[in-house]
Order: structure tokens, then sequence, then C-alpha cells
């Protein structure tokens, strides 16, 4: 046979092997790290002096703000951003667990160990993505120490109860642990999580000095970040996702206005089996048995700033109330106003209620400014960048293309040698 003939032979195997198969060593997408600052209001950085958060928004894509699902809290909002699924989809619907039948309420980071609070059919990303050859971690993220349809994700460290949220030396050894992760373990995807500047919010409020010094250490912590990713050679190979999961704002109080307290309005002794009321803008009541008419009537009307409805009755556009967890009587009150007594939880219409988005990295442009959008499409984002096939989802791709440089991914190839070889003309 001519070598001509045997060209012939070999040069769609050779083609097939290169479209197929990555070069050894190599792969076809960028590592990932997913950091979430709870709390961080979308322009808690308008304030104050940030000149690292300031630096990334040159050097990489900032949204104008970013808007959180409704319920505004910590464990739904996490769990839609690593799922792509709304909050009535995956079920997550509270900080708190809760069992309307003995009464237990966990706290948040109880649920953090309780498997049968995030598992209710939706797979997050960690999951989906190890399914796929992917190695993930998460770093105190939500929902991370669970396990899903019985698997756990590779590599998880849960926040223990006494863990200080604050300590800026701790956040940098994190950074350290992490960028050790990627680089001498070869993990691909990695969540980090931090509970500021969400404490300091509720300790002392948004418009406060306390926060603005907050913001000042995450912006050093930011810093550190970018250093560490270079001295770890990681520049060219981590795409970093930086964003919150609600926003924050000042709770009018009393003197100087009329407090929503449900017990001014109805006797819970009388009329209700159980209730979670007190956790901020947002509260849900399972009537005793052929009282809810009576609650629902008693409150809907009850207070000028207090949103009341029937599960049934629940706006459409907040995708809550439709999962089995969510109670009879659903309510909310308006910006600012607590129901009972937490500074979020409120409609994620509200600036205050609206968060941050900032990414750099290999795959995103440079001086990037993109307008406003919702954090369910955060999850294809990430599934684009990892190159992993996303689980059914309710976000769109086409919402955050456009922060992707184009053809930016490692391609794939494979070198030939040819001699002298006629191939005719080009068809097609």
């Amino acid at each position: 046979m001519t070598g001509f003939g045997v060209l012939t032979l070999l040069l769609p195997v050779l083609l097939g092997w290169a479209s197929c198969h990555p070069v050894p060593g190599r792969k076809n997408f960028n590592k990932l790290l997913l950091i979430s600052f709870d709390g961080f209001r979308w322009n808690y950085d308008q304030d104050v002096d940030t000149p690292n958060m300031d630096r990334l928004a040159q050097e990489g894509v900032k949204a104008k703000y970013l808007t959180p699902p409704f319920v505004t809290m910590t464990s739904p909002s996490h769990f839609t951003t690593i799922s792509g699924r709304w909050i009535e989809d995956h079920g997550v619907i509270h900080n708190m667990m809760f069992n309307t039948e003995t009464h237990w309420k966990y706290s948040f980071k109880t649920t953090q160990n309780k498997t049968e609070w995030w598992d209710n059919g939706v797979l997050p990303l960690w999951i989906t993505a190890q399914r796929q050859g992917r190695k993930t971690a998460s770093f105190h993220y939500p929902g991370g120490g669970a396990k899903y349809k019985g698997e756990a994700v590779q590599r998880s460290l849960v926040e223990s109860h006494t863990h200080p949220d604050s300590n800026e030396t701790e956040w940098r050894e994190n950074i350290d642990i992490v960028m050790n992760w990627f680089t001498k373990e070869d993990f691909d995807f990695v969540t980090l999580y931090y509970g500021e500047p969400d404490n300091v919010g509720h300790k002392f409020g948004p418009e406060t000095e306390n926060r603005r010094v907050m913001i000042q250490q995450i912006d050093r912590t930011i810093g550190y970040l970018v250093e560490a990713i270079k001295r770890h050679s990681l520049t060219k190979h981590l795409n970093v996702i930086i964003t919150s999961d609600h926003g924050m704002t000042t709770v009018k109080k009393s003197p100087n206005v009329t407090e929503i307290l449900l017990t001014n309005y109805i006797k819970f002794k009388d009329l209700v089996k159980f209730d979670i009321v007190d956790y901020g803008g947002f509260g849900m009541i399972l009537p005793k048995p052929g009282k809810e008419e009576a609650v629902y009537q008693a409150l809907k009307n009850a207070h000028p700033h207090l949103n009341v409805y029937k599960k049934e009755e629940f706006p459409e556009r907040f995708h809550f109330a439709k999962h089995k967890r969510v109670l009879p009587i659903v309510m909310y009150a308006d910006s600012g106003y607590n129901i009972n007594g937490v500074n979020h939880g409120f409609d994620n219409v509200y600036m205050d209620m609206k968060t941050i988005f900032r990414a750099f990295g290999p795959d995103f442009k440079k001086n990037h400014l993109a307008e406003p959008f919702d954090s369910i499409h955060i999850y294809p984002l990430m599934c684009k960048l990892l190159g992993v096939t996303p689980e059914p989802h309710n976000g769109s791709l086409a919402v955050t293309q456009e922060m992707l440089v184009k053809g930016n991914r490692e391609s794939l190839h494979v070198l030939v040698t040819f001699h002298t070889v006629p191939l005719g003309p080009k068809e097609g």
C-alpha cells in the first residue's frame, strides 16, 4: 500500500482521536472557585475604600447587582446558586430545619449535617460534577456536608457551632488550604463560604462603621486571594466567582414605628399548631385543624406593612410556595419591618436585598460590566466553565455568556506531520 493510502486510512482515526481524547496530562476546562461572603449587599463597597475589589472590576467581570431568590436567607439562597433551581423546587425553604409534629427547630449551623433537610431530589453541582469525572470540595458552604442520593461531596468541611466567623488570619489560612487543594490534590471545583459581613450586619446594622470596617477586611482578603493564586501558579488555570446570598437592611423599631408583633392579633395557644415567625421579615404558620381561615382573616389586614397569604395564593413571582414543606399561611413584611423580631428575609425586589457578583480568571472578559441578573443563572455558567452537562435547572446560560472570552477554553490538539499530501478541494 502506498504512503498516500496509509495516510488516507489513518487520517479519520487521527482526527477522531484528536476530537474525543484530551492530550494526556491536560484538561479542556479550567478550575473553578466559588466564594460567598454572606450578607454582602450590592453597594457595600461604595462607601468605603476597596482597592482590591475595584481592581477586580478592571481585571474581570462586575455585575451591577445580583438578585437572590425569595426567601432571602442563607441556606435557601446558597442552594439555589449551587443547584440552579428555585427554592420551591429544591425544598431548602428556610435557614432552620423544622418538624411540625415534634415542634423541633434546628439552627442554621445544626442543619449543615442534616442530609434530610438538603436531599430532596435536586442534585447540587458538586455531585453532578463528580459524576462526570470532576473532583469537588466544599469549605463551609451551606449544603456541602449533606449526602445526595447517598453520595457525599468528595471533600467537605462543615462549620462548627463555635467557628469564629470574623477571624482574618483564619480567612487567609482557609484560602491557603483551598489553593493546596487545587495544586497538590488537583481538585477542579471548590466552594468557599465566609459568614461575614452578615454577622456584623445583624449585630450592628448595615449603615454602621462596624460594617464598613468588615468590608475593608473582606477587601484585604480578596487581595490575599489574588496573591495566593499567583503564588500557586494558578492565574491561567483558575476561574473565580465571588458572590453572596442576600443583602441587608436597617430594621425599623419602636418608638419610631409600630412593630409587627403577631401576638397583638392572634392567640397562638388557641389557633396555631406550629409557627416559624421569629426569623426576620418572613414567617409561616400551621393553624390548628379548622382554624386556617380564622388565622388568615385575623392577620391579612392586621398591619399595613405585613403581607399575608394562603399558601395556594402566594405570588408566583417568588417561585417559593409550591413545595410541600411550605406551611398553609405564608407572610412577609415590607422592607425594614420584622415579624416578631433579623435584617433580611424580605422581598427580593427591594434594592437592600440585592447582592454582589464578581468574576475573574482565564475564561472571563476584563473590565466587563454586566447588567443585573438573578442568581439562578450562576449554575449554568459554572457548568459551562467546568465542562459539565447540567442537571435540569431554572437558569439560562444566555444571561451570562457575554461575560466569557470566546474561544478561551484550552483546545485539544494533535500534532500530525504530512509530507506533500494533496487533499483536493474543500467540500461543503
